[in-house]
This record gives C-alpha cells, sequence and structure tokens, in this order.
C-alpha cells in the first residue's frame, strides 16, 4: 500500500491548523494582529475566540518546554530534540493529541471569570472528563484522557481569577494520549474510533482527496497549488448557525466571515473539482437576501451584516461558474438563479438610482469593497465606472439565462436594460482618456490614480476597441514586479500597507485578467497573471500584499488570494496544454 504522502509544511504563524468543517483551529492567532507565545484553540462560534492555551512541558521541571513546531495538513507537531506532542484532528469537532518526552498543559486562555464572561472548569463526573466550558463561544470544550495520567488539576469550580486546567504526562518512556471535543450541552462519553496513527492517516488523506479533486493540474510549475488548497480547504467550516451551508471563511484567523463579494472568487476555484461546496459558496449570501433584493455584507456563525453591501460581481461569477461545472446547471437550478440575481440587479436599479439618474450609486467606499480607494476621497456616495460595469456584466448574464429559461421577452428587457447601463457609463463617466466618479448628490466630478478608476476593463468584449486599449495602457502603469498595484505608487496617497492604496489585491487582479484577455489583450493579461502567481509561490496568500516589495500584509492565510491563486494556475496550465490564449478561468 502507497503512503498517503503527508503535504506542504507550513508556518502556523501564517495559516492557522486546522480541518474541512471544523470551527476551530490551532493558532498563535488570537485576535486582529494579536500572537501569543502558546498555540491555542481558537473557535469562530460566536466570534474569533481564543479558548485553550496548549503549552508544552519540561515534564522534569514542570515548566514550560522551548519546542519547534512544525505543521502539515494531517499533522501538527511540537518538539524538543526526541521528545514529541503531536496533534490531529479524528473529526471536525475533536483533535487528538499524545506525546512522549514532554507534558502538555490544557488551559483556559482568560484567566478571569465573571458571569458574564470568560472560561469555567470542572470535572464531569458522567463523562469522567475534564470540562471548559465558554462564555464567549456558548460552547464546551471536553478533555478526556486515554494513556498517561493527569497532574491535580488547577482551577476546578474556581470563580473569579484562577489558573484553570489539566496538565498530561507519562512515565519517562511511555506516551499519554488526549482528546479535545468542541461541543454544545452535552454528548455520551468520548470513544476514540482509531488509533492515532490511523487518525493521521485519515486526515492526511482527506486533504489529498480534496487536492486532487481541485487542483489535479498541478506540477512543478505550480509549486503554490498544495498550500493553496490547504488554506481553502482547512478554512471550510460545516453548516452552523447562521451559515446555511458548508462555507468557505475567507480565514481562520481574524477576517473569519463570508462577504458576498469574495465568495465569488472562492466559488470558481471550487467548481470543477468540487462543484456542490462550489455551488454552496455561490449561494450562501443569496441565502440571507433581504426583501429589497440585496445582499448582506457579510455572513458568520452568529451575524450578518447589512449595513453596507459588496459590488454586484454575481452575474460575472455565475457565468464563469456555470461554464466550469462539470455537469451544467439544470433548470431547477437555473431558475434559483435568475430570480435571485434579478432581485440583486433590481436593488441597484431601484433603491441605488437616484431619481431621473440612469447610473447607480455606492454609499460608501466599502460597498465597492475598496473600501478606502483613492476615488472615495473627495466623497463617499458616488457613481463609479466599476459599478456600472459590473452590473452590465449582471445584465447580460440575466438576459442569457433568461433565453435559456424561455423567457425571451425578459431576455430583451435585460439586454436592453444592459445596453442603457453601458450607454450612460461612456457618455456620462468616459472622458476619451480615462473614467471619472461623480457625486450622487452635486453632479461635481473628478479622477483618482486608483486601480478602481480602470475596473469597466471588467466588461471585455463589451467594450469598444479603443476604450479597452486605453484601459490596458493606463493598467500597465500600475504593474510592479509583484502585480497590479492599487494605487499608483507614484501618487502621493500611495500607502505601502494602505489596504486599497497600494497593495497588490487578489480579486482587482482575477478581474483585470480576464476582463484584458476577453478584450483581446492577451499579452498583458499573460504578464499579470504570471506575476500574481509569483507573488503567491514566494510570499503565500496574505489578505494583501505590499506593491513594491510583495511582502505579505494583513490576514496571512485568506482564502480568496488562494483561490484566485488556484484560478490564474489552472487557466495557465490549460492555456500551455491546448497552445492558446483561452480559457480564462
Amino acid at each position: 500500500m502507497t503512503a498517503v504522502r503527508s503535504g506542504p509544511a507550513f508556518s502556523v504563524h501564517d495559516i492557522p491548523f486546522s480541518a474541512y468543517g471544523s470551527w476551530f483551529d490551532i493558532s498563535p492567532v488570537v485576535a486582529e494582529k494579536t500572537y501569543a507565545e502558546d498555540l491555542h484553540l481558537v473557535s469562530h462560534q460566536n466570534g474569533m475566540h481564543g479558548v485553550l492555551r496548549l503549552v508544552p512541558l519540561d515534564p522534569a521541571s514542570g515548566e514550560r518546554a522551548g519546542t519547534r513546531v512544525e505543521a502539515t495538513p494531517g499533522l501538527l507537531t511540537w518538539t524538543a530534540g526526541a521528545a514529541r506532542v503531536e496533534l490531529a484532528y479524528e473529526t471536525p469537532d475533536t483533535v487528538r493529541l499524545r506525546g512522549s518526552g514532554l507534558g502538555l498543559g490544557v488551559l483556559a486562555a482568560a484567566r478571569t471569570l465573571t458571569p458574564f464572561s470568560g472560561t469555567y472548569f470542572f470535572h464531569d463526573p458522567a463523562a469522567d472528563a475534564h470540562v471548559f466550558t465558554s462564555y464567549e463561544t456558548g460552547r464546551r470544550y471536553r478533555v478526556t484522557l486515554l494513556s498517561g495520567a493527569l497532574a491535580d488539576p488547577a482551577g476546578a469550580q474556581a470563580l473569579g481569577g484562577a489558573d484553570r486546567g489539566v496538565t498530561v504526562t507519562a512515565p519517562a518512556d511511555g506516551t499519554w494520549e488526549i482528546a479535545i471535543e468542541e461541543l454544545d450541552a452535552a454528548r455520551p462519553p468520548y470513544a476514540p474510533s482509531a488509533p492515532f496513527a490511523a487518525v493521521v492517516a485519515s486526515a492526511r488523506a482527506a486533504f489529498a482527496d480534496f487536492v486532487d479533486a481541485v487542483a489535479p493540474w498541478r506540477s512543478d510549475a505550480t509549486p503554490a497549488a498544495e498550500l493553496a488548497a490547504y488554506v481553502v480547504w482547512s478554512a471550510t467550516v460545516a453548516a452552523k448557525g447562521l451559515v446555511t451551508r458548508p462555507g468557505v471563511l475567507m480565514s481562520k484567523h481574524w477576517m473569519d466571515k463570508v462577504w458576498s463579494w469574495d465568495h465569488c472568487f472562492n466559488a470558481l476555484a471550487l467548481a470543477e473539482g468540487s462543484p456542490e461546496l462550489a455551488r454552496h459558496q455561490f449561494h450562501l449570501p443569496f441565502d440571507h437576501q433581504d426583501e429589497s433584493g440585496a445582499l448582506p455584507d457579510s455572513v458568520t456563525h452568529s451575524e450578518v451584516l447589512y449595513n453596507f453591501v459588496k459590488p454586484p460581481i454575481h452575474g460575472w461569477a455565475f457565468g464563469h461558474l456555470r461554464r466550469t461545472l462539470p455537469t451544467p446547471p439544470d433548470r431547477t437550478e437555473l431558475t434559483e438563479v435568475y430570480e435571485r440575481l434579478e432581485r440583486w440587479t433590481g436593488f441597484w436599479l431601484t433603491a441605488r438610482r437616484a431619481p431621473g439618474a440612469d447610473l447607480p450609486y455606492y454609499q460608501h467606499g466599502n460597498d465597492s469593497g475598496w473600501d478606502n480607494a483613492t476615488t472615495f476621497d473627495p466623497e463617499r456616495v458616488v457613481v463609479t465606472a466599476d459599478l456600472a460595469a459590473f452590473l452590465a456584466l449582471q445584465l447580460h448574464e440575466l438576459a442569457s439565462l433568461a433565453r435559456e429559461l424561455g423567457k425571451a421577452d425578459e431576455a430583451v428587457r435585460w439586454t436592453l436594460t444592459a445596453e442603457e447601463i453601458q450607454t450612460a457609463l461612456l457618455d456620462q463617466l468616459w472622458t476619451g482618456d480615462r473614467f471619472v466618479a461623480r457625486s450622487a448628490g452635486t453632479g461635481d466630478t473628478w479622477t483618482s490614480a486608483s486601480l478602481l478608476d480602470l475596473m469597466p476593463i471588467a466588461l471585455g468584449e463589451h467594450l469598444p476597441a479603443e476604450v479597452a486599449g486605453t484601459l490596458a495602457d493606463h493598467i500597465k502603469a500600475h504593474l510592479t514586479p509583484y502585480g497590479l498595484a492599487t494605487e499608483l505608487p507614484t501618487s502621493p496617497h500611495y500607502l505601502s500597507d494602505g489596504y486599497w492604496r497600494g497593495p497588490i489585491w487578489a480579486p482587482a487582479t482575477v478581474l483585470v485578467e480576464d476582463g484584458l484577455r476577453r478584450s483581446g489583450h492577451q499579452r498583458l493579461a499573460d504578464d499579470i497573471s504570471a506575476r500574481f502567481r509569483a507573488l503567491c509561490e514566494t510570499h503565500g496568500f496574505a489578505e494583501n500584499f505590499d506593491a513594491l516589495t510583495g511582502t505579505g500584509l494583513r490576514d496571512r492565510a485568506y482564502t480568496w488570494t488562494a483561490s484566485s491563486y488556484l484560478l490564474l494556475a489552472r487557466a495557465h496550465h490549460l492555456r500551455e496544454e491546448a497552445g492558446t490564449g483561452d480559457p480564462v478561468v
């Protein structure tokens, strides 16, 4: 029998150790930009909360032991010479740990317990296990000893300030083993399903199956594909709470939500190899569509936010999605998508158009997804060219769906509306050299050095050739050795870590690359793809990247970055294989 490969090694300081379906991870990252000395069990139910601190211990002194942490998709290991502690996921809510030559402290991360916060700790005689119950997550964490010995627990039933937890040890030549479960109110006493080695093998096999499905094309020419797949696989959670379907969070660091445009890139990356999961990603925000047709800004376990929206890229995304799925959507699915996109489009055409206006507006930069882009410096309630372009693409997709569903009159109506939006875009916002933004209130216009002003390139084949060519020339000016800077590096407003005021972002890269390719600018599209792929292969899958150094910024394990790498790598592979400039995604 061939052993299952262990998968790529990675640093838990950058990428949390987790497993498909789990709502918790093992990581030193316990809050935004906050790194603890020890690895923690970090739950993402009711927000992000470091619940348990996992401390390797010198068995002779009982003091914290200096260890090296190593991680691969199936196994996390603390080592100190020949001594080691190992951790693997047995199920999405249960991890198994075993050790030899080192003890382990499993301690409440919060030392203070109040009537409304902190972690209570006690021994449960029914399960013969020790239980931490967390106010922050609203869940329990049960530790069951399988072999070895527990020292006297600290802080059992203690109130107020106290150290709480257990220490597990074994004889000098022996091993110990425990299980830690995240559970609701109660369940039967824990019983192991398999020996530890089999648990590790099963975890490795689960990831291997996933990466073989979503990146069967990977090779030495795509060296980051397996790690990209792990970032996506490990950030996937089971349907729970307000997450109505299996969902890919943006990260199991602090960006632990599904935002209503990020999900599109994950859906596209999963479409060919994991089509059902891809469908779930596309539909998840639509499960929370409100009465006006608006999508929420974000969805997570216990919270759905509607204070902002995100841009209507969903028609563009579904067009690519249904062409990539191995089995085309049937009539029932097409009807559901059509109705959801119709309502979403109606929101922009009604709630977001001023009386008598042709074009819709954003109420804040957050609505665009480019939160603080310099386009929004003069005002925030703004008519922008990117919004009109995305809406026109969505209208074209609605027309295509209507034709396929036999709704000929509606297809004509959507096509005419798309043409009206695009005509207004060119008549009202195009200067002959670039697009301007316009105040929704006063009608004043302005330009900026933001890449956002060039995003109408996403219209691709729908753009007049001279407009596409001019946009392509401006896009070239944003291209650094690492990719597309979101603000011109020569701009006085450029900031190396300025969020959308300079750094390279995955979604802008994919949308620009796709639009350039569809408008005939293959060579520039190839260059942008190659630079972004090289960036990820060197600097990982951060939320965004310093445009002049390539350094990863902010959250370092971002799924839409990983998915964008997978999209561009797969497309490059297929072009190489076919010897053509297609397909796009």
